[in-house]
């Protein structure tokens, strides 16, 4: 695959991870985005159907995964590279959905910013802005 056509497919997925961040509020069941956008610190939590926002924050992570991978393929083109990242999204995605899930299902004032950081791994693509700079700089040092 040449070098051109590679920053082009890099640069589409990367317009696909903006596109799914910019229409997040029609995609995704997710009461959390307006309730973190206010003063969420001094307020309760607002109302949800538990398995219908777990099931799409499951979905939303899931696309951002996959592109994430198919990024980190197209940009280092090393399977081991990416076997190493799926093996990483799939830890986090286990200890972040136990502690999001604790946070829906037990929602308490003073663990709010504790959850709106374990959320925002989950819907953002995060993970793949720490493996990039992680992997040029092992392969820097190889």
């Amino acid at each position: 695959m040449s070098r051109a056509l590679s920053y082009i497919l890099v640069s589409v997925l990367i317009i696909g991870l903006v596109l799914i961040r910019f229409f997040e509020d029609t995609l995704f069941y997710d009461p959390y985005l307006t309730f973190f956008q206010s003063d969420y610190l001094y307020i309760d939590s607002p109302r949800r159907e538990v398995a219908k926002l777990i099931f799409s924050t499951v979905l939303r992570y899931a696309l951002n995964t996959i592109i994430s991978l198919v990024i980190l393929f197209l940009v280092f083109k090393d399977r081991s590279v990416v076997k190493f990242s799926g093996m990483i999204y799939l830890l986090a995605f286990v200890l972040l959905m136990m502690a999001y899930m604790y946070f829906v299902i037990n929602p308490k004032q003073e663990d709010y910013y504790l959850f709106f950081n374990v959320r925002r791994f989950l819907i953002q693509p995060i993970i793949l802005i720490l493996l990039i700079p992680a992997f040029y700089y092992h392969k820097y040092k190889s």
